[in-house]
Formats: structure tokens, sequence, C-alpha cells
């Protein structure tokens, strides 16, 4: 059994996988705090990785834990993100089609730069 994660802004909150629901106790780098809840959440997590445990009578389960979280990230779900990909590629290769017309026309002209001079005998 593996724990379950869930991450949101600042706030961490974790799900014991033992299947018991009283006398859970939670260890977060040598703290230990007796919630009796499989969820334990972990306000204003700073970003540094620690060590967690949670046991149950003679079961333990521990996970190291390292996440980072952010006060002023935004979520996007999956259709949000292949938008703006989508959008993305669209304009990127409506330019490159752009470019290549506008660039067309010019191949065969003499380039007329200051330096040109004719050669000499």
């Amino acid at each position: 059994k593996e724990f379950l994660v869930e991450i949101s802004g600042t706030t961490v909150t974790i799900t014991c996988p033992s299947t018991e629901e009283s006398n859970v106790v939670w260890e977060i780098t040598g703290t230990k705090a007796s919630s009796g809840e499989r969820k334990h959440v972990i306000e204003n997590h700073n970003s540094s990785p620690t060590n967690v445990s949670c046991s149950s009578g003679a079961k333990k389960h521990e996970m190291y834990l390292n996440v980072r979280v952010c006060a002023n990230c935004q979520e996007l779900d999956a259709l949000a993100v292949t938008g703006i990909i989508t959008a993305d590629l669209l304009i990127t290769s409506g330019v490159l089609i752009l470019v290549y017309y506008f660039s067309k026309d010019r191949k065969g002209r003499p380039s007329a730069s200051a330096g040109a001079r004719p050669r000499g005998e």
C-alpha cells in the first residue's frame, strides 16, 4: 500500500495507507503528532524534504516526502494545457508560413550592399 499525497498551494495532505481509522500516530522529522485520523494536513509547508511515518498498532509505514509547493501557483486541468499547446503550435506554424511566403520572392534579387565595389584589372 502507498501513501496518498495531495498538494494545494502550500498545504500538503497525506493519507496513511493503514486501514485502521483510530489511533494513528504521525511522526514528521522527529516530532510526534497523534491525530487519530488517517489524514494529516501540513499547513504552510516550506518545501524542505522531510521523513514522514504513520503507525497504527504494530504496523508502521514510512515515506520520504520531497515536494515543492508555492503560494501563487495556478492549477490547470489537462484540457487547458492541451488548448494552450495547440494554440501555440498553430500560431508558430502560421508565422513560419508567412515568413516563407514573404521571403520566397527575394531569392533571385542581388543584394545592394554598400561595400560592393567592381573588381579592377
